[in-house]
């Protein structure tokens, strides 16, 4: 039986690549697409409802909306949802504290899950980068850089600040207190306790990541390149699959499908 989704922001690029892939996966039926260029020729062309609110479509029971959109837009898709049955994948990069905080406030009673990235190998490194920040120990500095595409709005980009958290979580720090996402004149020498976040932007890179460990005499550098926003796409339509007739209650993400 197919599982019906609802592409939201569907006329953006990775909208449309999730429509793209919705339309051809066996196990999912295109329910729908939201965006408010409602009459984007993207849009009108496709054999489904298409609207500007969520609400404004009449879904079949079970369905399951992909968001990947802006953090205002997606917190007031997550609020409209109470209450229609519906649940809620979403990708959404940018979110503030507090969005994130009422974002876990409303999935005590709407099914939503939720990753800054939804890259199965970004995922899969997050578990494995714990465990060398302790086996190296605290002679290494640890620094991040990140490039994606200059349309990009937030800086740094969600995967960035999520594989912060995660070393130094690691190291028993806080990315607020420990994080440095600014160097510019004569700021001395390094701290040890401080961990560098480095934003680049330019042409049309999809996505990389690059955590350094840069000890004495060595460094080792892992780097994480998205070739293609299927991979999200992808990941996040295999997200939908699993959520779908999952009960409220928590914040689901991606460990909680692996």
């Amino acid at each position: 039986m197919s599982i019906p989704v609802i592409i939201h922001g569907a006329a953006g690029r990775m909208g449309q690549t999730l429509v793209n892939l919705a339309l051809h996966d066996p196990g999912l039926a295109l329910a729908g697409v939201v965006d408010r260029h409602t009459d984007s020729e993207k849009l009108t062309a496709l054999d489904c409802p298409v609207a500007g609110e969520v609400g404004e479509l009449s879904p079949p029971s079970g369905a399951v909306v992909v968001d990947f959109s802006a953090p205002e837009a997606t917190m007031h898709l997550a609020e409209s949802l109470a209450g229609t049955g519906l649940a809620a994948v979403v990708g959404t990069t940018g979110l503030s504290d507090e969005q994130s905080a009422r974002l876990r406030t409303i999935a005590r009673d709407v099914p939503i899950f939720w990753a800054p990235n939804m890259s199965v190998g970004v995922n899969v490194l997050l578990q494995v980068l714990p465990d060398l920040v302790r086996k190296l120990g605290e002679d290494y500095d640890l620094e991040i850089t990140e490039i994606h595409h200059n349309k990009k709005a937030d800086a740094p980009s969600g995967t960035a600040i999520k594989l912060a958290d995660c070393l130094a979580r690691a190291r028993g720090w806080t990315v607020s207190e420990q994080g440095a996402f600014c160097r510019q004149g004569i700021i001395g020498p390094r701290p040890k306790k401080e961990l560098g976040v480095m934003t680049v932007r330019g042409g049309d890179v999809v996505g990389d990541h690059t955590v350094y460990f840069l000890g004495p005499g060595e460094r080792i550098e892992i780097t994480h390149r998205a070739h293609s926003r299927e991979t999200f796409a992808q990941g996040a339509l295999r997200a939908a699959k699993w959520l779908s007739g999952k009960q409220p209650g928590q914040l689901y993400s991606m460990p909680d499908m692996f």
